[in-house]
């Protein structure tokens, strides 16, 4: 009679151990789960930047709509992967008392060697804009994919009418 209960005791033993190693290879798994999306993330933030830097316009309004009702004082470039680009559309209204054309300028970059890395261009085609006239201007932001131990940065961009 002993030697059928020692074989049941055995079985039931060895149902614990599997029950105790297979939790044990749950919560390994969900700790090397949990790792990896915290080097995965750590790996991410090294690869991208992000910005939301200031503009502003000399003689001129600087809008998100074409009627010039909202007008913007910043633009948020997002996230971006070295070797991207990333464009967004402004309106310019001449708002001075003469014809005038357009200049782009950006300063006070932070870090101050993002600029090495880092470039703004716009469409504009040098045409002059009469009193009041509105245009779209596309801005494109272009990140260089040789881009290196810059996640965060900043710069101004002015706007201003010539003429």
């Amino acid at each position: 009679m002993l030697y059928p209960i020692a074989a049941g005791a055995c079985l039931l033993e060895r149902k614990e151990g599997i029950v105790v190693g297979a939790a044990l290879a749950v919560v390994i798994y969900a700790l090397a789960l949990s790792m990896i999306g915290q080097v995965m993330s750590l790996s991410q933030a090294n690869r991208t930047v992000s910005n939301a830097g200031s503009i502003k316009g000399i003689g001129v309004g600087i809008y998100q709509d074409q009627n010039c009702t909202s007008p913007v004082s910043s633009i948020d470039w997002g996230f971006l992967d070295p070797g991207a680009n990333a464009s967004k559309t402004v309106y310019i209204r001449n708002e001075g008392n003469s014809a005038a054309t357009l200049s782009k300028m950006t300063s006070n970059w932070s870090p101050s060697n993002a600029s090495s890395y880092i470039s703004l261009n716009w469409n504009y085609g040098g045409q002059t804009l009469t009193v009041n006239q509105v245009i779209p201007v596309v801005f494109t932001l272009s990140v260089s994919s040789s881009i290196s131990g810059i996640t965060n940065f900043s710069f101004d961009i002015t706007v201003t009418a010539v003429g």
